[in-house]
């Protein structure tokens, strides 16, 4: 049986987050308002109406290209792009072609544990389309709404090369750039409310070969789990009818979320003619190199760099660093903890851990980021200060924490109100360690034949007794010597 290779090339489209859409005055911010609430002339391609270049827009996609390794071309325009569809009124789509703002770019990967640098042919701007909401009636027949807030909303599409070679490789790029975007602050990344779009080209070719067989254009994803799944799903077609001597065609498909596959939605046989040509309606722009690299001097940490710093400063391995640093938002939340600790490095791993442990899992229960978290970087010190006092144990400050994450409430005044502080009094303990060891003297005897283990569960069962505020180091040693091993 042939072996194949995978080849996979994404086409991501982000809004941008300007206060205005891309050639008018109208809002941008249209997601929760009413539709067709946001348009004008402009927006609608009224006759006599005029667009007028959103600056900040150019801008953002300027910042996003040296971000991305491009060259930034000296001069760029707009074009017309014509086609006929339903939510694009003007019949054409204010876009780039031939001189886009960014060429010739590269992210690097961690693939295999070996870096790999994908290569990105361009970033452009172009305004975006209306939206189609498809309904049905309560007789059956099927109908279409057209809201037109969505036209004209800034919206820059970086596009990569054909360098993917599995669909963990696209998932893994598709975070990195959206992180990168959310870094330099020009987008929101979120795919689930369409400001993150993607499109995914697949292919196949023999082990070797340079030539691939026919493409698929996969469209309809909404998260980074569908893009998986999707790529995953033509992956397999593909072989599949490579090897029973089937036929691949050239074709557009669509991402069935509910049932896990893709269904072709129109032939790509033949490449669609959009006559561009250039915008009468506006300018060429010169992208000088004072502003280009005044731009440039106003680039935040990028994520790779931070995650760097992180390792270099703080100590931690790179599995930590890695992950505090896919978001800016975790990242910055991290930082402003250790901004208060006088020994950074053994505070550092010890925040790290509650985020990526305790933290992160309250968060993805809830389905919360961690900037809408109630617990503030001060509340979370707070309550690590408490448990290096000895005021809290570990198991309790985890109770806490739990609290602390419904109600927005400090650990102080959690631990006060439930009296929760840690019990370290010897003799309170003491009476409890007895108690223990005369209910489970099969346990002793197991521990005095050799059993560690039965070491461990008598120091459950203090905990349990103590509703876990025992001091976990004062309970082993009285365990120890009341088992004559002290």
């Amino acid at each position: 049986m042939a072996s194949y290779e995978t080849v996979i090339g994404l086409e991501i489209h982000a809004q941008l987050l300007t206060q205005s859409k891309m050639f008018c005055g109208c809002s941008a911010e249209y997601a929760h308002d009413l539709p067709n609430t946001h348009t004008c002339p402009v927006c609608m391609g009224m006759p006599g109406s005029l667009p007028v270049i959103n600056k900040k827009a150019i801008d953002f996609t300027i910042m996003t290209a040296l971000a991305l390794n491009c060259r930034v071309l000296e001069l760029v325009k707009f074009d017309r792009k014509n086609y006929p569809y339903p939510d694009l009124m003007k019949g054409y789509q204010i876009s780039q072609y031939d001189a886009p703002v960014g060429r010739d770019g590269w992210i690097e990967l961690d693939s295999n544990g070996k870096k790999k640098r994908v290569r990105i042919n361009r970033v452009h701007l172009e305004e975006d389309v209306a939206k189609l909401l498809h309904h049905e009636s309560s007789w059956g027949e099927s109908y279409s709404l057209v809201d037109v807030n969505r036209a004209g909303v800034p919206l820059m599409e970086v596009v990569g090369e054909p360098d993917l070679s599995s669909p963990e490789e696209a998932r893994q790029y598709l975070v990195k750039l959206r992180t990168i975007l959310q870094y330099l602050g020009v987008s929101t990344g979120n795919m689930e409310e369409g400001s993150f779009r993607c499109d995914a080209n697949i292919s196949i070719r023999p082990q070797g070969a340079s030539e691939t067989l026919a493409k698929s254009e996969v469209k309809n994803m909404n998260s980074f789990k569908a893009v998986y799944q999707a790529l995953e799903y033509e992956a397999a077609r593909h072989r599949q009818v490579a090897t029973q001597g089937g036929r691949l065609v050239q074709e557009t498909r669509g991402w069935i979320e509910e049932k896990v596959i893709t269904v072709s939605m129109r032939s790509k046989e033949c490449a669609h003619d959009y006559r561009y040509f250039p915008e009468p309606d506006l300018p060429p722009l010169r992208l000088s190199s004072e502003w280009v690299e005044g731009i440039r001097s106003t680039l935040p940490e990028l994520p790779d760099i931070k995650r760097e710093r992180f390792m270099a400063d703080y100590g931690l391995p790179l599995y930590d660093a890695s992950i505090l640093t896919n978001t800016k938002d975790m990242a910055d939340f991290f930082e402003v903890c250790l901004k208060s600790s006088s020994s950074t490095k053994k505070r550092a791993k010890i925040v790290s851990n509650w985020l990526l442990g305790d933290v992160s899992h309250l968060l993805h229960d809830s389905n919360t980021g961690i900037s809408e978290s109630k617990v503030s970087p001060d509340r979370l010190v707070e309550l690590l200060d408490m448990i290096d006092q000895g005021v809290l144990s570990g198991s309790t400050a985890k109770q806490v924490l739990d609290e602390m994450f419904v109600t927005g409430n400090g650990a102080g005044s959690i631990v006060k109100k439930k009296g929760l502080t840690q019990i370290n009094d010897t003799s309170e303990l003491g009476n409890v360690v007895k108690q223990v060891i005369d209910a489970n003297m099969s346990a002793v005897e197991d521990y005095k034949n050799g059993k560690q283990q039965s070491f461990t569960f008598l120091v459950g069962q203090v905990m349990r007794a103590t509703k876990g505020r025992a001091n976990p180091k004062i309970v082993n040693e009285m365990l120890e010597k009341g088992l004559g091993r002290g």
